[in-house]
């Protein structure tokens, strides 16, 4: 569970429910500003096809579970506090909200596409889910701004007593931002600009800025409460405007994903995360209010596929991350010392090696490596294979 999900946006605007959808966790779900203080974390879990049946097994997992070919692979999800306009400047719970999702490696925005939330998270109507996108985006591109400042000052500074390079100074300045001189490197040249900052405007800083934050905080739009019909109107429009094409735009009832997964704990319905559908197992077990509640989800999963909680977590890890999924195993035996068959499945980024993929499990592996064995065409690999999703991966080693 290395990698860590933040959940962002306006205080009441569902994200505690979706955090409880996802995890199955109790948090507090009242609609008012900073309902939640401390971040909550839980785990969550996303979908991937396991390599068991594959070889005519079926897999023991360690962590998360199995169910008819789909293991669930645990992630951290962290509802982070509430987040108010002017958070880069102090306001609200601004730097501790700042502190809390500079851990997360993406985000899922949770937006109220109904407008029933204004701009400080209190009730209302009407209001337009675009400001809630907009002034997200431009909280974080300001505070990376800031700090994109203050590097651009500790290189002027050292600039004038010895031959500094700007790319290094700013990415020690940024670092908690998980970021390189490369990578600094190459989006300063992508923005077209000088390894020089005297020559930059405030708008070539502010663009700057702002490429370093989708690079290093990739984020997915969870379109939540489209389960009422002014929602699904804003859905569609926003989804058309070219002005947030370079978003992931999830359609989300986490209400609803609350509901099914409730109702499947009480075994009145059939249900697994992520599913177009369910299985009621006994209408007289429920009442005339449940009915009809879970004919209005019916009639969302139809229209979407799904309540959005699943796909949202997924969209993050595999789409925005990049992550790929591998199994430890053996050539001679899927089994641990224990017998229990694939107990694991890693999460890795998109250019891992073999040798990589090594270190993941454990660090004396690594340094002992000799070679893999790919298990599904039983031969050797060298360390430099990249890892293919749904790898079943034996590390040959000295240790």
């Amino acid at each position: 569970m290395a990698y860590k999900i933040g959940l962002v946006g306006k205080p009441s605007v569902g994200k505690s429910t979706f955090f409880n959808a996802a995890t199955m966790n109790n948090v507090d779900e009242a609609a008012y500003p900073f309902t939640t203080i401390e971040p909550s974390v839980g785990e969550a879990y996303v979908r991937v096809q396991d390599a068991a049946p594959d070889f005519d097994e079926t897999p023991d997992p360690r962590v998360g579970f199995y169910h008819d070919g789909t293991r669930y692979v645990p992630v951290k999800l962290v509802d982070v506090a509430g987040l108010v306009p002017g958070a880069h400047e102090g306001k609200g719970l601004g730097n501790k909200f700042l502190s809390d999702l500079n851990e997360a490696d993406v985000l899922i925005h949770i937006v109220d596409f109904s407008g029933e939330t204004d701009a400080k998270g209190e009730p209302t109507e009407g209001h337009n889910p675009r400001e809630d996108i907009n002034f997200l985006e431009n909280e974080l591109d300001q505070w990376y701004l800031g700090i994109l400042e203050k590097g651009i000052e500790r290189f002027d500074g050292k600039a004038r007593q010895q031959d500094v390079k700007l790319e290094e100074e700013l990415a020690e300045q940024m670092s908690a931002f998980k970021t390189n001189k490369n990578q600094v490197k190459k989006i300063i040249l992508n923005e077209n600009l000088e390894l020089d900052p005297d020559t930059w405007s405030d708008m070539d800083k502010l663009s700057l800025a702002r490429s370093i934050r989708k690079a290093t905080k990739p984020m997915v739009i969870a379109a939540n409460k489209l389960d009422t019909e002014k929602g699904r109107e804003n859905f569609e429009e926003i989804t058309n405007d070219s002005e947030y094409s370079h978003l992931e735009i999830v359609p989300c009832s986490a209400h609803a994903e609350k509901a099914l997964k409730n109702a499947d704990e009480q075994d009145l319905l059939n249900y697994w995360p992520g599913d177009s559908d369910f299985e009621i197992l006994n209408e007289d077990n429920l009442s005339s209010e449940q009915l009809e509640g879970l004919t209005e989800i019916k009639e969302f999963l139809e229209d979407f596929g799904s309540t959005g909680v699943q796909e949202a977590l997924e969209v993050a890890v595999f789409e925005e991350l990049g992550l790929k999924y591998v199994f430890p195993g053996g050539a001679d035996g899927l089994g641990d010392e224990h017998g229990n068959i694939l107990p694991d499945c890693f999460l890795v980024p998109d250019d891992s090696t073999v040798l990589d993929f090594a270190f993941e499990i454990h660090s004396d592996l690594g340094e002992g490596f000799l070679h893999g064995i790919d298990c599904r065409e039983n031969r050797q690999v060298s360390g430099d294979r990249k890892i293919e999703n749904g790898d079943v991966i034996e590390i040959v080693t000295t240790n």
